[in-house]
């Protein structure tokens, strides 16, 4: 592998991505951050009522689980990730400094809520947020944080408490960096592959996932109505805004992430069908986004009427768009 000189940092649309694309371009592999999140299948939606978080909340997922982007990429690519999980604090950290001294380049998983950096109405409790640790100085670890267009720092004392926060996700020391990198990818023979394995997860996975998913979904808001208080499903609402748009860069964001690979990958193969599913694509980010805005409106203003049968419209527009596409790429896959 080809390590750069000096660590580049850069800002992304999301964590796990912006983070696997720092640590592949620093030792050498130029690759986009769309083509990461295409090539490890990361596009995906669950609905998961009888599992909560966050005050009670269901889970609403918008893209595949935690650590499947850094597990899926080193499939696809047949690129290798030294992986350590920790229980013991200390011998984490002491880890950790080894690595920094030794300029070598790590991802870590951390909590949201103990990354002083962010600001204070941003600190939720989330624990799968990847940031980069590319050295240290005056005591202090310097981060690439992918969210941010600068480079953070963070104590040692605050780093620990983000890597072994409990809960949901507990990030349990988990970190990560490549040890090997192939010299030649053939990105043309990979991306049938990578597509064929996300039309299969959208279009084929068995409710409460996929497709049927976000019909599930629009069924459960529709039918709220005299099921549970209004104070209930406001906070619904605004939770599924939330997960969309703000934890997980969700439901508009990584359906802009996919289109841009679906058109990068048309640049590499000329298939004229990558490009239209491309735009297709960023129409269906487009009606999530309307419909996320629709929810964060009901939940703060809380005079205004709700409209479930309205929202749960806007949600099965977004599922009908987003299911045209992957029938569109059928045709390569």
């Amino acid at each position: 592998m080809k390590v750069r000189d000096r660590y580049e940092h850069s800002a992304y649309a999301h964590c796990e991505t912006g983070t696997v694309v720092s640590l592949l371009r620093h030792h050498g592999l130029e690759i986009s951050e769309p083509m990461v999140f295409g090539l490890a299948s990361g596009l995906m939606f669950a609905f998961l009522p009888f599992v909560t978080m966050m005050g009670g909340m269901p889970i609403v997922a918008y893209r595949s689980i935690p650590k499947s982007i850094i597990g899926g990429i080193q499939r696809r690519l047949g690129v290798k990730f030294e992986v350590r999980k920790y229980r013991d604090k200390a011998k984490a950290m002491e880890d950790l400094s080894e690595l920094v001294d030794q300029k070598q380049v790590v991802g870590v998983q951390t909590s949201v809520f103990w990354l002083p950096y962010f600001p204070r109405e941003m600190r939720i409790p989330f624990n799968a947020h990847n940031i980069v640790i590319f050295g240290k100085e005056n005591g202090e670890y310097l981060v690439s944080e992918p969210a941010f267009e600068e480079p953070a720092r963070i104590k040692p004392q605050d780093l620990q408490n983000a890597r072994f926060a409990k809960g949901i996700l507990a990030p349990k020391g988990f970190m990560y960096y490549p040890t090997y990198i192939p010299d030649k990818i053939d990105f043309n023979a990979l991306i049938p592959k990578a597509i064929k394995r996300t039309n299969f997860m959208m279009l084929s996975a068995p409710t409460p996932c996929g497709v049927r998913g976000i019909a599930y979904l629009a069924n459960y808001i529709e039918k709220l109505g005299g099921k549970k208080s209004e104070k209930y499903i406001r906070s619904l609402l605004g939770h599924i805004a939330l997960m969309q748009e703000e934890v997980g860069t969700g439901g508009g964001g990584f359906r802009y992430l996919y289109a841009a690979f679906l058109e990068e990958a048309y640049e590499r193969m000329e298939i004229p069908v990558l490009q239209e599913a491309s735009g297709k694509m960023t129409e269906a980010g487009d009606l999530w986004r309307n419909f996320a805005l629709v929810c964060a409106r009901t939940f703060k203003r809380k005079e205004s009427e709700i409209d479930l049968p309205h929202i749960a419209n806007l949600l099965r527009m977004a599922g009908r768009a987003e299911k045209e596409v992957h029938l569109m790429l059928r045709k390569i896959s």
